[in-house]
């Protein structure tokens, strides 16, 4: 069986820039401060396979190169 190729969530805020490192990242989502098309998300392991919003401190980004 194939998988398909995902970011977690964690991984995603650092590589669209919204935080700097892992361990803000952590904190953030944790805190419920990041939301995944509009939901409020507390998983950091949380995986996005390409297509959904990220949405912290009004910044936005659509996840998409996953590879």
């Amino acid at each position: 069986m194939e998988t398909k190729p995902y970011l977690t969530l964690q991984q995603a805020l650092k590589k669209y820039g919204l935080v700097q490192t892992g361990g803000h990242a952590k904190f953030v989502i944790q805190n419920g401060e990041v939301k995944v098309d509009e939901v409020v998300e507390t998983r950091r392991g949380r995986k996005l396979y390409g297509g959904e919003t990220i949405t912290y401190l009004k910044q936005k980004v659509v996840v998409e190169d996953v590879n």
